[in-house]
C-alpha cells in the first residue's frame, strides 16, 4: 500500500484498534444525538414526498445498526445504543404498519421491501406486510422486475431474511455483477465502486457471514482494496472509503491487518468532534466557515451551547453510519482473530 493512507490527512499514523473504538462510539453518538433528522414527516405516504430524504435514512438506519448489534458484546454501550435506535426506526414505520401501506401503494416497488427485510433481520415481523408481499413475490411482474444485478442481489437478500423464496438464482446474478466478473481493476471509479460494496453486502447479509463470499471474490478484493482505498482516501471520499472497509472486514479468514492499520487513522482524522463525517470533500470544525463564506462578523457568545455540526444532516448522515458500520465490524474481526490477523498480501486466497 502507498503511503498516502497512511499518512492523510494530517499526517495521522496508528494502529487500527488505538482508533477504532472512539470512530464507533462517536458516530453512533452522532445519530442517536440526531434522531430528528431520521423521524418521517407527517405526509410520508404521499406522492410528492422524496424518499431518498426520508424513508431512505430511517431504513439505512434500520439496517447498519442490526450489523452493529450483532458484531458488538451485549454489555457495551454501542450494542444498547444501536439496539435503541432500531427500536426507534420501528415505531417511526408504526411497527411495520407504514411499510405495508407503501406496498400496498407500489406493489412492485422494492424499498418497502428492502427496509422492512432490515427489520425482519433483528426479528421483528408484521403479519399483515408479510402475507402481501408472500403474495406479490410470487407473481411473474415480481420475477421479471428489470433492475441492475447488485439492487437484484438486495432484493434476493431480502427475500431470504423475510422468509421468502428468492425469485432467482443469486449465483447467476452475482456474475452479472462488476464484482462477480472480477473487472480490470484500473477500471474502478465511483459507481462501480458502490455497486461493488453492495455486492459484498448482500451476498453476505451485511457482513454478518463472510463465508459466504466466493474464493475468487475474496482474492480479488485482497489484492485490490489497499490502492482503492488509497485512492479513495487521497481524493477524499470518505463514504466509499468507509464501505470499502466494511468490505475489508467482511473478507473470511484473517483479516487484512496491514491495510486496516493504514486506513482507519486516516480516516479517523476526517471525524469531527461530535462524531459526523462528510461524505466527501474538505473535513471542517464545527466553527470554520465552508471556504468561501465570509467570516463571522462576532464571536460566538459563550452561552450559545455547543458548536453546531459542521455539515448539514443529509450531507453526513449516511457516511456517519457507515463508519459505525464499518468500525463494528473492523473491531470485531480484529478482537475476535487476534493471532491470525494477517496483512493484505497480494493473492493472499483461502
Amino acid at each position: 500500500m502507498t503511503s498516502s493512507a497512511a499518512a492523510a490527512p494530517g499526517g495521522t499514523t496508528g494502529t487500527a484498534l488505538s482508533v477504532l473504538p472512539r470512530v464507533l462510539r462517536q458516530a453512533l453518538g452522532w445519530a442517536d444525538a440526531h434522531r430528528s433528522g431520521f423521524v418521517l414527516p407527517p405526509d410520508v405516504l404521499e406522492p410528492h414526498t422524496e424518499v431518498n430524504r426520508t424513508l431512505k435514512p430511517l431504513g439505512e438506519l434500520a439496517q447498519l445498526c442490526t450489523t452493529i448489534v450483532r458484531s458488538t458484546a451485549p454489555d457495551t454501550p454501542e450494542h444498547g445504543t444501536a439496539r435503541e435506535l432500531i427500536t426507534f426506526a420501528w415505531e417511526q414505520v408504526h411497527a411495520g404498519d407504514l411499510l405495508l401501506e407503501l406496498l400496498r401503494g407500489e406493489p412492485f416497488a422494492a424499498y418497502p421491501y428492502e427496509i422492512y427485510a432490515a427489520f425482519a433481520g433483528y426479528g421483528l415481523r408484521n403479519e399483515g406486510f408479510e402475507r402481501l408481499a408472500g403474495t406479490l413475490s410470487g407473481t411473474r411482474g415480481w420475477a421479471h422486475t428489470e433492475q441492475h444485478a447488485n439492487r437484484e442481489l438486495g432484493l434476493i437478500n431480502s427475500e431470504l431474511r423475510v422468509g421468502t423464496a428468492p425469485h432467482t438464482d443469486a449465483d447467476a446474478v452475482l456474475a452479472r455483477t462488476w464484482l462477480g466478473g472480477l473487472c480490470e481493476p484500473w477500471m474502478f471509479e465511483g459507481p462501480s465502486g458502490y455497486a461493488l460494496t453492495h455486492t459484498v453486502f448482500h451476498i453476505t447479509d451485511w457482513c454478518c457471514f463472510p463465508e459466504r463470499m466466493p474464493a475468487g471474490i475474496d482474492a480479488y478484493l485482497r489484492d485490490w482494496l489497499p490502492p482503492w482505498i488509497d485512492g479513495c482516501l487521497e481524493s477524499r471520499q470518505w463514504d466509499l472509503t468507509g464501505e470499502l472497509l466494511a468490505v475489508a472486514a467482511a473478507l473470511p479468514g484473517p483479516p487484512p491487518m496491514d491495510l486496516l492499520d493504514a486506513a482507519w487513522p486516516a480516516l479517523a482524522a476526517a471525524q469531527a468532534p461530535s462524531g459526523a463525517v462528510p461524505e466527501t470533500g474538505p473535513t471542517l470544525s464545527p466553527a470554520q466557515p465552508p471556504e468561501g463564506d465570509p467570516p463571522p462578523e462576532a464571536a460566538r457568545p459563550r452561552d450559545a451551547g455547543p458548536e453546531p455540526d459542521p455539515y448539514p444532516f443529509l450531507a453526513c448522515y449516511h457516511s456517519t453510519l457507515v463508519i459505525a458500520f464499518a468500525a463494528a465490524l473492523s473491531l470485531k474481526r480484529l478482537t475476535a482473530h487476534p493471532a491470525d490477523a494477517a496483512p493484505a498480501a497480494t493473492g493472499a486466497a483461502v
